[in-house]
């Protein structure tokens, strides 16, 4: 089986990362994230400048093309120096692109597309709420009514990524309370985010911090009927397979944290000097990148695995949740392995392990605990549902 990348996805690949070493280096992701509440425009600019927000928008709508490879490629290169930063880029990727991509009308298409595509909207998720966390349908109580036109949807939302500067919030709520079942009866809306009656307030956080997560209180907010996406009551049908998608790019940002720690842990033993000699000689260090290197390689085979069967069209749902874990546990094990090679200096603001560490650490909780996940593998593999 042969997952060597295709001629064009190469060549982008090294655009990706002359792109990402000229422009946006590891030391001023360091800068960025010190600027801890203030969000970093200056990085969505650059994306803008260089079209990459274009990246899996059909060129009719003003996009570069691309296929989840194609993002895969990107937000591994991203990764490797933004790190947790890369979602300045994804989200609206995924909340916005992707989503009104496959869900949306040709109407839809045509009046935000073009708009993601120039860096002109940023979209945010609300999924998840207050005391929900991973059980999202157990959880909702964000309520959709009928209205003259549209709907009014009241509700909270929390850990809504950079909702205090987004245009639209791709949100869930509930619009049918006689189902038989909670995953029927459920609708997603492209909620204007800057209208009266949502109110945003910001989150402190370990991780990802200049990124910005924010509860969102919801007060009796008029949505019309052209920014639901799809068909009401069937959202979860929908969202189904781009969860893979999501995943999928959970798994690339992983990598490319793994990228970035081997990349510093080796120039770190390289240089860096005790007992009179590298510590580069220390066999227990070269354990750890030897640790290191096999799961940026284990995690990589499995994500181009998976980005292959999504291509191709076939069923990848249980292999994008064990990406998704085996990423998640590998970036954090190799983060933590990076910060003990660099000793006191990988505690430091001043080098970028612990900022691997902070950022990877939460991809074992969200978009989905690793625990819920596994539960769900199990069940595909025929076991009773544990939860």
């Amino acid at each position: 089986m042969d997952f060597e990348l295709s001629e064009e996805h190469r060549a982008f690949r090294d655009t990706a990362d002359r792109w990402v070493a000229a422009e946006v280096p590891k030391s001023w992701a360091r800068e960025l994230e010190r600027n801890e509440h203030e969000y970093p425009f200056a990085l969505w600019d650059k994306f803008t400048a260089a079209g990459f927000h274009g990246i899996g928008i059909d060129e009719t709508y003003g996009g570069q093309g691309g296929d989840i490879i194609t993002q895969m490629i990107f937000g591994r290169a991203l990764a490797r120096s933004l790190a947790g930063l890369a979602w300045v880029w994804g989200l609206t990727s995924f909340a916005g692109s992707k989503s009104i991509g496959l869900y949306g009308t040709d109407a839809q298409k045509g009046r935000f597309l073009p708009e993601i595509a120039a860096g002109r909207l940023r979209a945010s998720i609300g999924f998840t709420e207050p005391g929900g966390g991973t059980d999202v349908l157990g959880a909702l109580s964000t309520h959709a009514k009928r209205a003259d036109g549209g709907w009014v949807i009241s509700g909270e939302k929390i850990w809504c990524t950079s909702s205090h500067v987004a245009d639209y919030i791709l949100l869930l709520a509930r619009t049918d309370d006689t189902v038989e079942k909670r995953h029927q009866g459920v609708t997603l809306f492209f909620v204007p985010a800057k209208q009266a009656g949502i109110t945003i307030t910001p989150l402190a956080k370990l991780g990802l911090r200049s990124v910005g997560s924010c509860l969102v209180h919801i007060d009796n907010v008029f949505v019309p009927d052209d920014l639901v996406l799809g068909e009401p009551g069937r959202a979860w049908y929908m969202l189904l397979p781009t969860l893979n998608n999501e995943r999928i790019m959970v798994g690339a940002f992983c990598l490319g944290v793994i990228d970035g720690v081997l990349e510093d842990a080796l120039d770190y033993m390289k240089q860096r000097k005790a007992f009179g000699r590298p510590i580069g000689s220390f066999q227990s260090l070269q354990h750890y990148v030897a640790d290191i290197a096999m799961w940026q390689r284990q995690v990589e085979l499995m994500l181009y695995y998976t980005a292959d069967l999504q291509v191709r069209g076939r069923e990848c749902g249980m292999e994008a949740s064990m990406l998704k874990i085996m990423a998640s546990d590998c970036a954090v094990q190799a983060a933590d392995h990076g910060i003990q090679i660099l000793g006191g200096m990988g505690y430091s603001a001043e080098t970028d392990m612990q900022r691997y560490w902070r950022d990877a650490r939460l991809w074992k909780i969200g978009p989905i605990s690793n625990e819920m996940a596994r539960n769900g593998i199990a069940e595909r593999l025929g076991l009773p549902r544990s939860f």
